[in-house]
C-alpha cells in the first residue's frame, strides 16, 4: 500500500511545471495570490514537524523526569514521564504516516491533547498546594528587597512567584499545544488525500 514518495513528488513537480500562471500588469491593485500547497508538500511538512516536535518533547521531558526522580520529586517525575509519552505518541503517528497509514494523523492530534491535559493537570495540582522552596543565603537579601518593593513578606513573595510561574506555563501550553492541535486537525484531510494519491500513482 505504501507508495514511493519520489513518484508522487515527480508527478507534483510535473503539475507545477505544466501550470501556466496568468500574466498580471504591474499597475494591478491586487497582487496575484500564491497557489495552495500540493497535498504531498503538506504531507511532508506535517511529517517533518511531527518528527522535530516529538523528538524534542521526548528528549527534554525524559531528562526532566530523570532529574526530578534524582531530586526525590515523584510527582514531577511522573509528569515528565507523561509528557515523554506524548512525544512518543507523536513519533508513533509520524511512523504510521510514513507507512502510508492515514490514522497517523489521529495519533498526532491525540499527542497534543494528551500533552496539554498533562501539563494543565500538573499546574493545577501545584497551584492547589504551593510549596515554598528553601532560599539560599546568598539570594535572601535580593529576595527580601524585591518583596519589600511589592509590600510583601518573603513567604508571600515566593508564593506569588511560584504561582505566576505556573500560570505562565499553563498559558504557554494552552497556546502552543492548542495551536499544534488545530494545525494537525486542519491538515488531516489534506494528508489523507496525499496518501490516497500514493495509491493512485502505483
Amino acid at each position: 500500500m505504501v507508495r514511493s514518495a519520489s513518484a508522487i513528488e515527480n508527478r507534483d513537480s510535473k503539475i507545477e511545471n505544466d501550470v501556466v500562471l496568468p500574466v498580471t500588469r504591474r499597475d494591478e491593485k491586487h497582487p496575484m495570490q500564491q497557489p495552495p500547497l500540493l497535498p504531498f508538500e503538506t504531507y511532508r511538512r506535517v511529517v517533518r514537524l511531527g518528527k522535530m516536535d516529538g523528538s524534542s518533547i521526548l528528549l527534554i521531558s525524559g531528562a526532566f523526569a530523570l532529574l526530578q526522580a534524582v531530586a526525590g520529586d515523584i510527582p514531577g517525575a511522573i509528569v515528565g514521564l507523561l509528557v515523554a509519552g506524548a512525544g512518543a505518541m507523536e513519533l508513533h503517528g509520524v511512523g504510521l504516516l510514513e507507512e502510508g497509514e492515514a490514522r497517523g494523523m489521529d495519533w498526532l492530534i491525540a499527542s497534543q491533547v494528551f500533552l496539554l491535559v498533562s501539563l494543565l493537570g500538573y499546574c493545577g495540582i501545584q497551584l492547589s498546594h504551593i510549596e515554598i522552596p528553601p532560599v539560599p543565603d546568598a539570594m535572601a537579601p535580593m529576595i527580601d528587597a524585591s518583596a519589600a518593593r511589592l509590600d510583601m513578606s518573603r513567604e508571600e513573595y515566593l508564593r506569588f512567584i511560584e504561582r505566576l510561574g505556573l500560570q505562565i506555563v499553563a498559558a504557554v501550553s494552552l497556546l502552543y499545544q492548542g495551536g499544534m492541535t488545530i494545525y494537525y486537525a486542519r491538515r488531516r484531510q489534506i494528508v489523507r488525500r496525499a496518501l490516497n494519491e500514493f495509491t493512485d500513482v502505483a
